[in-house]
């Protein structure tokens, strides 16, 4: 009995270090300062994306945030960031999709870690989530409520461990503890740059309270692949910002396109050997992008010479035919 429960640990703790591999990244991309917006009549998009283990990210899913006067004028229901992101959350866990969640301290709140808490994945344990917490979030420590920056000002340097992930060396304190109205049990990292700063870098919190320090900062870097570079590359790239229509289905259709056409050359990335059509190994949806833009001029220059000699294919003819003139 007792090597049946041993082994049943085991499997658990596998299963656990392949989810902290993958992550599921949430991000707000709010308004700018500037009040321009890559969609008319939408204050901001939130976004759902998929990391694989092997570091390549999909855009899943998003929802356009309005505000309460606009969807009146509309006649259609409100619904405020923390329903748009459990709407995705449920979008994830009606497809099975595994990995854990990341985002920034603007999504955690207790409803949204109470509720990526509350649902399973096949083997039984909570969703998993990694998120950033402001320094003011109160916290229940040792039987006192105290503010997290306050918890951090009284950690001692002595006190303080050291931790290496990749290059970056960085120093920490973690414990479990609760959150007030977060109905389960927590973990906190506190990390600082150098060991005596008197202001630490950041706080992460999570519901994975036996995951060490290590993986708990590897999976809230997800956040940044997820979405930052997603966001990113769909604006400098592939025209997620040049989205000029007013109509709120064609603004979801821009943005699926984007979505797929971003996915495609996403899997193109990272490829043990260059393509034929790209002549380069590619690593960057820019370089991607680019080597289709000069595929597409090197067919099309090659389908003109082919066809320059044919009396039947005139100049009119092949612009006709290529689209850069009408038929008259």
């Amino acid at each position: 009995m007792q090597g049946g429960r041993s082994s049943l640990h085991a499997e658990k703790r596998r299963f656990d270090a392949v989810l902290a591999k993958r992550a599921l990244s949430c991000k707000d991309l709010r308004r700018k300062k500037s009040g321009k917006n890559f969609l008319r009549g939408a204050n901001s998009v939130t976004w759902v994306n998929y990391v694989c283990t092997n570091g390549k990210h999909y855009p899943l899913e998003f929802r356009r945030f309005q505000k309460k006067d606009l969807c009146d004028g509309l006649e259609i229901s409100f619904k405020d960031h923390t329903v748009l992101c459990q709407e995705l959350i449920d979008y994830v866990c009606q497809h099975n999709i595994p990995g854990t969640f990341a985002f920034d301290s603007y999504f955690t709140n207790a409803p949204i870690l109470n509720y990526i808490h509350s649902k399973q994945l096949g083997e039984g344990m909570p969703r998993g989530y990694v998120g950033s917490l402001k320094f003011n979030r109160k916290l229940e420590y040792k039987g006192a409520i105290v503010k997290a920056a306050a918890l951090a000002a009284t950690i001692e340097p002595a006190n303080r461990k050291f931790m290496q992930v990749g290059d970056l060396n960085q120093w920490y304190f973690t414990c479990t503890l609760h959150i007030p109205d977060v109905k389960h049990k927590v973990r906190i990292l506190i990390i600082w740059h150098k060991k005596h700063d008197s202001q630490p870098s950041i706080i992460l919190v999570t519901n994975r309270i036996q995951w060490e320090a290590s993986r708990i900062v590897r999976a809230y870097r997800h956040r940044w692949t997820g979405t930052e570079t997603f966001h990113r590359d769909g604006k400098q790239q592939l025209g997620m910002g040049d989205c000029q229509l007013r109509d709120s289905e064609g603004q979801t259709r821009h943005m699926y396109l984007v979505m797929l056409a971003y996915s495609l050359l996403m899997q193109q990335l990272g490829q043990g050997h260059a393509y034929e059509w790209a002549f380069q190994k590619l690593t960057t949806i820019g370089e991607a992008c680019r080597a289709i833009l000069r595929e597409t001029l090197r067919t099309t220059l090659n389908w003109v010479m082919e066809r320059s000699t044919n009396p039947f294919w005139t100049r009119d003819r092949m612009f006709v035919h290529l689209g850069l003139q009408q038929n008259t």
